[in-house]
């Protein structure tokens, strides 16, 4: 992960978009680079498109949709701008959130109306911080739908995607980008390029940078995609581009184990609540499954018992990861609360007794407002711990993606966005709102595209 000047006998291919990773940031950059008008080439380490997208529940917010309105739901950008910011305290910046709040509309209609992604909003539960229900999924409500589908359109449109070749070094001339190196099976290789975007995603396979920056985090389970190593940070540095909000994360309190299955966040939104080992409530819930990785975290052995009803368990199943947390025997069920303590091996007494102090309606005692039917019989439980999913700090860029130096002004042709470019949550774990990932991921990098085929094309005319 180097930076280096032009190789004196010029590259061995020259494109005018080249990007670097072909998660879903990476292919809807270059959907939208390839619509503008540009040649368009993805670099992809994995020996197919996947990461971190193919991880998550693939669910990009947004507000003002059409299939808001079909829901019956009154959204604004600006209203979602302002949640953006609340959660994170008002510490993201401001040009930024407008950005990707004003886009995320429109980036979710270009994406169902020009590429066909059969997108439908979230309807039966509601995303901690978020004002309104404005979360956008495919029919199986997972990332590794999103990515199969995104590959599929950009193959179907001619854009090429090179698996198995990893970026290890950045050329450069001053504060312009003149290509890439790259490691693949016939050995090393060059790629010069017009204009870069960076979709690589963060550093959370990194293990020594996760420990500098995020040390609370750093023997936490990784979920993220190994292949997160923090090239485009280590470049931006060599390079003199600021950086942001480094120790800000993703984290997620609600990781089956051993089985390594995320459990939906609905499980807990509906009125389930979390237990140690002692058979206890340890927090307040709805705060989010970000702030939740660290709040289980810090329980005897970093474990907890997600506990639910079959009511919620109905809910769950929309999502292809809970359905096979069925399948595998991660969910646990019982029609007492003596018997869920002891399929789960909990002291019945402590349980029954948290069970039982369940306010109907209300606020408990850690300031948790509980609204709707509570549980009942039967039952339903997971064993979960806490996990780091991808990190939100990254290189900090203006609002088309453009990198910007540490000394004022922007790179004229390096772009990042997804895990590459900071995100809007914040400088912690706490300002991660719901989707964050995926709206920098999907928005920024639609955004980025465009923006990187403008470059290039400019420079055509120029020439």
């Amino acid at each position: 992960m180097s930076v280096a000047p032009p190789p004196d006998a010029g590259f061995d291919l020259d494109i005018p978009v080249l990007i670097v990773g072909a998660g879903a940031c990476g292919m809807v950059a270059a959907l939208a680079a390839d619509e503008s008008g540009a040649r368009v080439l993805v670099i992809e380490a994995d020996r197919v498109p996947s990461g971190s997208t193919a991880l998550s529940a693939g669910l990009i917010p947004a507000a003002g949709t059409r299939f808001q309105d079909a829901a019956g739901i009154d959204d604004t950008s600006a209203l979602f701008a302002k949640d953006i910011q609340a959660k994170a305290k008002g510490e993201n910046p401001r040009d930024l959130v407008d950005t990707l709040a004003a886009q995320a509309g429109p980036t979710i209609e270009w994406l169902a109306d020009r590429f066909a992604l059969p997108f439908s909003v979230v309807t039966d539960f509601d995303y901690p911080g978020h004002s309104r229900r404005r979360m956008h999924g495919l029919p199986s409500r997972s990332g590794r739908e999103l990515v199969d589908r995104l590959r599929a359109t950009c193959e179907a449109r001619g854009i090429d995607i090179v698996c198995n070749r990893r970026a290890v070094t950045l050329h450069a001339d001053g504060h312009r980008i003149a290509g890439i190196g790259i490691d693949g099976p016939e050995g090393p290789e060059t790629i010069g390029c017009a204009a870069l975007i960076l979709a690589c995603n963060g550093f959370g396979g990194n293990r020594d940078m996760v420990a500098r920056y995020m040390p609370e985090v750093a023997d936490a389970l990784w979920f993220g995609h190994d292949g997160n190593r923090g090239e485009a940070v280590i470049w931006g540095e060599a390079l003199g581009a600021e950086t942001l909000h480094l120790g800000a994360y993703q984290g997620h309190g609600n990781v089956a184990i051993p089985h390594g299955i995320l459990i939906t966040w609905a499980v807990i939104s509906e009125g389930g609540i979390q237990v140690n080992l002692d058979g206890r409530r340890f927090w307040d819930e709805s705060q989010g499954y970000s702030e939740a990785a660290r709040a289980v975290l810090s329980q005897p052995e970093g474990i907890a018992w997600t506990i639910f009803d079959a009511r919620i368990a109905a809910v769950a199943r929309q999502f292809q990861d809970f359905k096979k947390a069925e399948a595998t025997g991660a969910i646990r069920t019982a029609d007492t609360t003596e018997a869920l303590a002891e399929t789960c091996g909990l002291d019945p007494e402590a349980l029954s007794a948290t069970l039982a102090a369940l306010p109907g309606e209300g606020p408990d005692g850690f300031g948790r407002v509980f609204r709707g039917p509570g549980l009942t019989a039967p039952f339903c439980a997971v064993k979960v711990t806490g996990a780091l999913f991808h990190t939100q700090g990254g290189l900090n860029v203006a609002p088309d993606g453009r990198v910007r130096h540490a000394d004022r002004g922007s790179f004229a042709n390096l772009y990042a966005a997804g895990g590459a470019a900071v995100g809007v949550s914040g400088r912690a774990d706490s300002g991660y709102l719901s989707g964050n990932g995926l709206l920098s991921a999907v928005v920024l990098g639609r955004i980025a595209g465009r923006a990187a085929a403008r470059e290039t094309l400019k420079e055509l005319r120029h020439a």
